[in-house]
């Protein structure tokens, strides 16, 4: 089984939204191809809107955590903003503690268009500012 690790959480609600549109896009591609594909993202995002919107990182990762250590393989998908993510940076960090591989996976190798991402034409452009 294959944990597929992303970023999410955001200010802006759009870009939750297309984050979870993201993963579950590459999700889809991932069980097409045969891989079996747990995706919390996809998971989650619709149960938290229901009473869970405002539970924290810890929270999240407490329910993540069983999935993470039950999966063999994270596969981490290169959405923009997952080096700050702090949930892919503890789902890599627990993945390492158990031997457990990580892959890295290139949106655009499971159909997801990180242009169509709402402020993708900011990405990479606050430190020219600097």
């Amino acid at each position: 089984m294959m944990y597929l690790a992303q970023p999410y959480s955001a200010s802006d609600p759009a870009v939750r939204r297309w984050r979870f549109e993201a993963g579950c896009k590459a999700a889809a591609a991932l069980i097409r191809a045969g891989l079996n594909t747990y995706a919390p993202v996809a998971h989650s995002h619709v149960i938290a809107s229901h009473g869970l919107d405002e539970m924290d990182h810890a929270f999240w990762m407490h329910v993540d955590r069983p999935y993470v250590q039950w999966c063999g393989v994270i596969a981490v998908l290169m959405l923009p903003g997952w080096r700050e993510s702090k949930g892919v940076a503890a789902e890599i960090k627990i993945a390492c503690a158990l031997g457990k591989p990580v892959i890295y996976i290139d949106p655009a190798t499971v159909g997801v268009d990180v242009s169509t991402m709402p402020g993708a034409e900011m990405v990479g452009k606050e430190a020219a500012c600097l």
